[in-house]
């Protein structure tokens, strides 16, 4: 009797572990991910993901007319931009040469000249001193010239 129980028990200790197997070779062609590890999703949400600072092509690239016209500095300095004036792009869009006139205390420079370290991932677009140009009130005497002007058509 106690060898019969022993043959049952190893028979299903063997389809069990049969059943198992195959069990675990039908998952393996599963079409959905394993799902990740608690403990390595808790250390990863810890670190904070650095972000990767961009050439001044990789930033002009999504402003309008390639950033022409609009005001970038590298992100260490202080009161000093460039607005860029000319781009020169090669043909994989992240490289080439900037020509923009140096604007220092936002008072600008003479004329336009070379902008060196363009390919430097330390560039920033700063919207502030573009919107206060374009948002400039009108000058006194373009009012005054169009009112003659309309009063000699008239």
């Amino acid at each position: 009797m106690a060898t019969t129980l022993v043959n049952k028990t190893s028979i299903t200790n063997q389809t069990q572990r049969f059943f198992r197997l195959s069990f675990n070779f039908l998952k393996s062609f599963s079409t959905s991910s394993p799902s990740p590890n608690p403990s390595s999703t808790a250390s990863a949400s810890n670190k904070p993901k650095r972000k990767k600072k961009k050439n001044l092509f990789e930033v002009a690239q999504f402003l309008p007319n390639w950033g022409i016209g609009y005001h970038m500095a590298k992100s260490h300095w202080q009161n000093v931009s460039y607005e860029i004036t000319k781009i020169n792009l090669y043909k994989d869009g992240r490289h080439g040469k900037a020509w923009g006139i140096a604007y220092k205390d936002g008072i600008p420079a003479d004329a336009p000249k070379k902008i060196s370290g363009v390919h430097k991932r330390c560039w920033r677009y700063i919207p502030s001193l573009t919107k206060s140009l374009e948002r400039k009130p009108p000058s006194p005497k373009s009012t005054e010239t169009a009112s003659e002007i309309e009063a000699q058509a008239a």
